[in-house]
């Protein structure tokens, strides 16, 4: 009987030593930090500590939107006598700080909030010894020069519930902040970091540190940027005086041809993004300014062009054997093969061929040409060009509208108008320099971009940087597009030349051209070009929005080329 029992008793603890052993593990290993914070809530103080955000950066490394280092004093109610905190209040005071409103809250709050080193050192030397009172860091977050590039740098905001329930699965609160639109929204992955939590139980204290977020270093040349808001906003007010009294706004970018990066992209007007983001009764008047000062020109405004269109007619029909650069075609000021859809030329120009066209910006030669097209053959080039194209921007811009293919009905006389650069043609101004500086590139399309690399916060170790990526090749004979290129040159240097008035004497020389788009008010004002012509290195395009008279737009693209070109180290 003995053996028997004897057995019995190992079979049964055979079979719950594994349970004993299951559940031991499960206390232990699998929720042993969820009892032990249990154990130790009595006493215990957790608390969450901040992601860093990455800032912004030009392509130089200077700021755009950094962060500041601020101190806050922080008290744990429950460890601190009503003295103790009275004495700590004083303290605050006589340093010339200023207390928070609240004081009445119960448990961890902050007691003092933006305190001076004088305040840090006051009240470090005072409580040495107390527990319950803290010195913590905290990072305020601005533009060193907000009205710059509040556009393209965006902002950040509290979370919604909508962006909240999108993220779940990526650890946000409903207490958290995220970038709501530019870079800022863009870039939201790279620039938030990971926050950190320690859980503090007498003397010891536990957890994960705060991971800051990395630093977005951005295509765009901060000098460059300020001589193209500055000149932009000085045309616009000086063709508002000139007569044109609907003109109010206006954009300009400007890309690097070799990789198509923005170096600058200016929207006017502009705004205060660090009174956006912290002046209620200030972006109340934003958004009730009839100008729309929040609305990114450069980016997402679509406008009709005008002639600045006429280049991409151009490549078209050299390409498709419409035209050899030797067609001459009889300008007597009215195109009338669609009776119902005259066009008329600024001048009687007579005989025109592709050269002469250009530079005088001829309606009869380019009418003729685009209806002897078609409006397949045209749209069809432009989309490549990046016309009607999403050019690869990293934040939001709009497609435009390309007549043709975005036309809800079409006719053959529509093509004439199309050919000119009216009828439903409404380009961004960034894609206008995306046409321009693939047309500089020989034909070869790149992706414009706004980012150049990331690094980590402190600058050291680069993550990626934005390599070019060739979005496509125009497929059109070289031989076709330097003529198209010594067209350009010619309304610059031309004495006839639409351009020749602000650039016959620039010391660098320029292909462009010039247009003027009818549309509801004065007629807006476009200008695109590329320097130098030999080696272009950069493409520019301005929109001066019922700025009326071509000459704006282009003083606005001649004071950009001639900061780029100031700005570059003398050619030993």
């Amino acid at each position: 009987m003995k053996n028997k029992a004897h057995t019995i008793c190992i079979i049964i603890m055979s079979l719950l030593f594994p349970v004993f052993a299951a559940r031991l593990a499960d206390w232990q290993l699998v929720h042993g930090e969820e009892y032990r914070e249990l154990a130790a809530r009595e006493g215990t103080v957790s608390v969450t500590t901040e992601a860093v955000r990455g800032e912004i950066l030009d392509r130089s490394g200077k700021g755009l939107v950094t962060n500041t280092a601020k101190r806050k004093i922080v008290i744990d109610k429950t460890k601190l006598s009503d003295d103790e905190i009275l004495r700590l209040s004083d303290i605050i005071k006589s340093c010339g700080d200023k207390l928070n409103d609240d004081l009445s809250a119960d448990g961890v709050f902050t007691l003092a909030d933006d305190v001076s080193r004088r305040c840090v050192s006051a009240v470090s030397e005072q409580t040495q010894g107390i527990d319950g009172v803290e010195v913590q860091t905290y990072h305020v977050r601005s533009s060193s020069q907000p009205t710059l590039a509040p556009h393209i740098l965006g902002s950040v905001g509290a979370i919604s519930a909508e962006e909240y329930d999108a993220l779940s699965d990526k650890d946000y609160k409903l207490t958290d902040s995220i970038g709501k639109f530019g870079i800022e929204a863009a870039c939201e992955d790279e620039l938030r970091g990971k926050s950190g939590r320690r859980i503090i139980s007498g003397d010891s204290a536990s957890g994960t540190e705060a991971r800051r977020g990395n630093t977005v270093w951005l295509t765009l040349d901060s000098e460059l940027q300020k001589a193209t808001a500055t000149a932009l906003g000085e045309n616009v007010t000086a063709a508002k005086n000139a007569g044109a009294d609907d003109c109010e706004s206006g954009a300009a970018v400007m890309l690097d041809v070799s990789d198509f990066s923005v170096l600058a992209a200016a929207s006017c007007p502009t705004y205060d993004l660090n009174r956006y983001s912290s002046d209620g009764s200030y972006y109340l008047s934003l958004a009730e300014n009839e100008a729309a000062p929040m609305f990114n020109r450069a980016c997402s405004g679509s406008f009709a062009c005008g002639s600045v269109f006429k280049p991409c007619v151009a490549l078209a029909a050299l390409s498709d054997g419409i035209i050899t650069p030797e067609t001459t075609i009889y300008c007597a000021r009215c195109y009338d093969y669609y009776p119902s859809n005259v066009v008329a030329c600024m001048h009687y120009h007579g005989s025109e061929n592709l050269f002469t066209a250009l530079a005088h910006s001829c309606n009869v030669f380019f009418a003729e040409t685009g209806r002897r097209l078609g409006i397949e053959k045209m749209s069809a080039l432009a989309e490549k060009t990046g016309l009607g194209e999403y050019t690869g921007l990293e934040i939001e811009e709009s497609r435009g509208v390309l007549a043709g293919r975005d036309s809800e009905s079409w006719t053959d006389g529509n093509t004439v108008q199309a050919a000119i650069g009216q009828s439903d043609n409404a380009f961004t101004p960034m894609q206008l320099a995306t046409y321009t500086a693939t047309i500089a590139n020989g034909g070869r399309r790149l992706k414009t971009h706004l980012v150049k690399q990331i690094t980590d916060y402190s600058r050291k170790e680069v993550i990626s940087k934005t390599a070019p990526g060739e979005i496509c090749d125009l497929g059109v004979k070289q031989e076709y597009i330097d003529d198209v290129n010594k067209a350009m040159l010619m309304v610059t240097q031309d004495p006839e030349g639409t351009a020749y008035s602000e650039f016959s004497d620039f010391p660098v020389e320029v292909g462009a051209k010039t247009g003027t788009a009818e549309n509801a008010g004065s007629d807006h004002a476009a200008f695109i070009c590329f320097a130098p012509f030999e080696k272009p290195e950069v493409a520019a395009a301005v929109i001066i929005e019922h700025g009326a008279n071509t000459k704006f737009a282009m003083r606005t693209a001649k004071e950009m080329l001639r900061a780029y070109f100031e700005s570059k180290p003398p050619q030993n």
